[in-house]
């Protein structure tokens, strides 16, 4: 059974928007992921979802909804999730990450800004590991909470017009990868040499919601290797499974 309250509004003609707490809460994340996969398994194939941190949209991708009867059907989804059964399978990704200065365009900056030296700022952030709360911005581009308070600080004030493929930033209480070339206004810290996002491949995304990353330092030297390796396609990162 659910254990938080719960807005659920229509969101448009095909579309509901489900929203709770607004935390930032593994809690409320299990509790997301719990009855997303209890609605799939009703057999809800027409239905696209996506989480971001406390909501959930709920696209039907073939027709209108009918408000009322979906509705009806999600709280009967949200009544009969057990607690028990809220353990997903997750996993824990360690992504390497290469600070050299060539990359961490702002790193400098940042760890003036923060009173840190470069080597306590990058031990603060492959130290931890971080939850993915939600995937979107740019397909791939994972958003990960958790991030130490001593590496909290505000977006850039002036967005840069290009950050490059593979770009390590920092923005407020987040962390995160830009999976593609793109404009954007994250502290770039670092890069990381493997593909979060390959169309190309069966599930372009590896990474779900609910998974946890931990950034590994490498140096130029692997990261070029790594670089490489991924580009023909041999490059595997080293994965864990977490018992959720």
């Amino acid at each position: 059974m659910k254990e938080h309250p719960i807005s659920i509004k229509q969101f448009g003609q095909r579309a509901v928007l489900l929203e709770w707490p607004n935390q930032v809460n593994e809690a409320i994340l299990s509790e997301i992921l719990g009855f997303t996969d209890c609605f799939k398994k009703l057999g809800k194939a027409d239905w696209e979802m996506s989480v971001a941190y406390n909501s959930l949209t709920m696209v039907n991708t073939k027709s209108d909804i009918d408000f009322d009867a979906v509705q009806n059907e999600i709280n009967e989804c949200l009544g009969s999730i057990d607690k028990s059964k809220k353990r997903l399978k997750r996993t824990l990704w360690k992504l390497p990450v290469c600070y050299d200065p060539e990359f961490a365009i702002d790193l400098a900056e940042v760890s003036q800004v923060l009173a840190l030296s470069q080597e306590e700022l990058i031990r603060f952030h492959t130290s931890n590991q971080y939850t993915v709360y939600g995937i979107g911005f740019l397909p791939g581009f994972m958003y990960l909470g958790g991030l130490p308070e001593q590496l909290e600080i505000p977006r850039r004030k002036e967005p840069r017009l290009h950050v490059n493929k593979g770009s390590v930033g920092l923005a407020g209480k987040q962390t995160g990868i830009y999976p593609q070339d793109s404009p954007g206004g994250w502290n770039i810290i670092g890069s990381c040499p493997t593909p979060i996002f390959n169309p190309k491949a069966e599930e372009p995304c590896f990474v779900k919601v609910g998974d946890r990353i931990q950034f590994v330092e490498i140096s130029r030297a692997e990261y070029d290797l790594k670089r490489i390796e991924s580009e023909v396609g041999i490059y595997q990162p080293e994965k864990i499974a977490l018992d959720a």
